[in-house]
């Protein structure tokens, strides 16, 4: 099953950057243009210079972003601004956050993980990827021969043996802590008891990728990269492993937001179309912006807003509709089951005629509220909004051998970059 190691971490010197709150990062994959500026004047220091760097005129292949991150790195390291642990070590994080008016608290270990391939069933995707994306983190990694981001991974641990090590660990003193919108605070975890008994609970165990399939996925083609400059290695070279922060699946600080769809450019013919087929595939409950709630799931699992002004749609499949039936290669009863393959094969596909893949003409977003005022502003037509996939269903996906449509789920909150680094050269 999978093995986790500690390892030798590269953390920021408090003494150099001051506070924490000015140097960490969100992942790459959600921050935007603005955002990406505003923490570059944040600090000199801030992650994103490392995890994702401004692209500048006249960039080529001796200077661009990925050597300018390497350069950046490697002088932070020179100068103290990192420093690396000089013992391996496991890491805990507590992030306590708002979601709505509940407080929520999420406990994370930061360990290193031994690459498997998906076909060992050891570690179980539930999403796909795309090329760009890969091919980007993957000249990253390449340059600077370090992650900067946790990949977030979820085991089970049913009779709480392990979350019970971490909150016990946890009673001590941080290694920092800090306030950046949420809470954070961070321990060094390095007790021989500890560390022996958590390997001892986790390496028996599977891990499900939460967030980080394309990171995940980049780790291993740069594992396979690595191996051909060194076809005689050990195994334990650091290149063979990943870091993730991984987190029970009883932690009741999982929070999975849905992902709802915003759809434009609809001819009109398509739209009226759309909108008289629509009773042949469901049950439907007309209701109006004002009296229904955009959470609520009593209502039918799928709501559409807009197609006509101040409108609401609940949507139920009928009786003996499944998406299977739409599909050209079968899949598996738990990936039926989700509302968002039924927006993806039938609403989108079959009756609006939209391919298979990504679309200019859908965008994405995890806030319903957002997802209905861009429709009251004219900016899209209409939108399709979903209800939150349990983890247990995520889990019965992957099991199942299976993996959902792109952009199902929304972890929520991201994890930050630069609580702690895992360099690739070198031994585990």
């Amino acid at each position: 099953m999978a093995e986790i190691s500690e390892f030798k971490g590269v953390r920021y010197n408090a003494g150099k950057v001051g506070y924490m709150q000015n140097v960490i990062c969100p992942p790459y994959d959600v921050i935007s243009p603005q955002e990406q500026q505003a923490l570059y004047a944040k600090s000199k220091f801030n992650m994103v210079r490392l995890e994702y760097g401004l692209e500048q005129a006249g960039d080529n292949e001796g200077n661009n972003k990925y050597t300018r991150a390497r350069d950046e790195f490697n002088l932070w390291l020179k100068e103290g601004v990192l420093m690396q642990d000089q013992v391996p070590n496991f890491y805990v994080h507590e992030h306590i956050f708002e979601v709505g008016s509940a407080i929520k608290k999420r406990l994370e270990l930061f360990a290193c993980v031994r690459l498997e391939p998906w076909e060992n069933k050891v570690i179980f995707p539930h999403e796909f990827t795309i090329a760009r994306a890969k091919a980007d983190r993957l000249d990253l990694l390449k340059a600077c021969s370090a992650d900067f981001s946790p990949i977030f991974g979820l085991y089970e641990d049913p009779g709480g043996k392990i979350n019970q090590l971490i909150v016990n660990r946890v009673k001590s003193k941080p290694a920092y802590s800090f306030q950046h919108g949420d809470s954070h605070r961070f321990w060094v975890a390095n007790e021989p008891e500890f560390v022996q008994r958590v390997s001892h609970f986790l390496n028996p165990k599977s891990i499900y990728i939460a967030d980080g399939h394309h990171r995940y996925e980049t780790a291993l083609a740069y594992r396979d990269y690595r191996r051909g400059f060194d076809p005689h290695g050990s195994g334990n070279e650091s290149y063979n492993y990943v870091m993730m922060a991984l987190v029970s699946f009883s932690d009741p600080g999982i929070v999975i937001l849905p992902i709802h769809r915003l759809v434009r450019g609809i001819p009109a013919e398509t739209l009226k179309k759309f909108k008289a087929e629509l009773p042949d595939y469901f049950e439907i409950i007309e209701a109006s912006t004002q009296t229904v709630s955009i959470s609520n799931s009593a209502l039918g699992s799928i709501k559409i807003c807009g197609l006509e002004p101040g409108q609401v749609l609940c949507l139920s499949l009928r009786p003996g509709i499944k998406v299977n039936d739409f599909l050209k290669q079968k899949r598996s009863e738990a990936y039926g089951k989700l509302d968002v393959s039924v927006v993806q094969h039938i609403l989108c596909e079959k009756l609006l005629g939209l391919p298979a893949g990504d679309s200019d003409n859908l965008a994405y977003t995890p806030s319903g509220e957002s997802a209905c005022r861009l429709v009251d502003e004219g900016q899209f037509q209409f939108t399709l909004l979903l209800n939150a996939i349990p983890a247990k269903t995520i889990k019965a996906v992957a099991d199942a051998n299976d993996r959902m449509p792109r952009k199902s789920t929304f972890f929520y909150p991201k994890l930050p970059s630069g609580l702690v680094m895992f360099r690739t050269d070198g031994q585990i």
